[in-house]
This record gives C-alpha cells, sequence and structure tokens, in this order.
C-alpha cells in the first residue's frame, strides 16, 4: 500500500473535534463530580456514593479516550514525518496505528455514552414511578 502526505492529514481535523468533545465531556462530569462532592459533605447519602462510583468509572474511560486521541494524533504526525523523510512503510503502519487508537476512543466513547444513559434511566424510573398511571405520557412534555 502506497499513500501520500496529504492522507493522513484528513486525520487532524476528525481527530481535533473528538479531543474537543472528549474534553467537554471531561468538564461536564467534573462538574457534576464537584456538585455531588460537596452535596454529599452537607448530608451523606449512600445514594451519592453510589452515583460518584458510576461517575468515576465514566471519568476513568473519558481519561482513556483522550489518551487514545493524543496518541492517535502524535502517530499521525510520526506517520507524516515518516512518509516525508520517505519512509513508506513505516508510514503506512504509524497509519493504521493511529487509526485504530482512534477507532479505540471512538469505542470507549461508545461505552462511556451506554454507562451515562443507563444512570439517567435510573433516575427517569424514579420519575416515572411518581407520576399518575392513567395520564398519556406525553402529557409531562
Amino acid at each position: 500500500m502506497d499513500i501520500e502526505v496529504s492522507t493522513p492529514s484528513i486525520l487532524f481535523p476528525a481527530i481535533s473535534l473528538l479531543l474537543l468533545a472528549f474534553t467537554n465531556r471531561f468538564l461536564g462530569l467534573a462538574s457534576l463530580i464537584r456538585n455531588l462532592h460537596d452535596q454529599y459533605k452537607r448530608q451523606p447519602d449512600p445514594q451519592i456514593l453510589a452515583q460518584l462510583g458510576n461517575l468515576r468509572n465514566r471519568l476513568l474511560l473519558i481519561r482513556d479516550m483522550q489518551a487514545c486521541g493524543v496518541l492517535s494524533l502524535a502517530i499521525c504526525i510520526l506517520c507524516i514525518g515518516l512518509l516525508l523523510l520517505g519512509f513508506k512503510g513505516a508510514g503506512v503502519v504509524a497509519f493504521v496505528v493511529s487509526l485504530l487508537l482512534m477507532f479505540l476512543a471512538l469505542a470507549l466513547s461508545l461505552r462511556e455514552v451506554l454507562i451515562s444513559c443507563r444512570a439517567l434511566e435510573v433516575h427517569l424510573a424514579d420519575i416515572e414511578e411518581l407520576k399518575p398511571r392513567d395520564e398519556p405520557w406525553h402529557k409531562h412534555l
């Protein structure tokens, strides 16, 4: 397989957008953790501890997502350097590794979203138990 220098360059915008999205997730999660921490310090509640455990797992996933994204970008830069220096074979290998790391970051992102959705479903279940059963769900929107 033969690739040009412009081929790995197409990954830069995609990886940059992923890193931005991952950073936004991290900032939102950090804010939520800080709020729950303060709330727990004021009034200890086992449910908050359970939520913090879930958030810790999500935080670790986001850390790994960001690490894969950064490594993907760094190896993509290495790929471009290898191609410019004439090391086509090594450049192709670096490009494939960069793609694999980007794929891994996306897979971790999907895992984090699924965990987040599961946690939100628990909150929705609490609300659904409180609403009257005889009213259609759309009247509560």
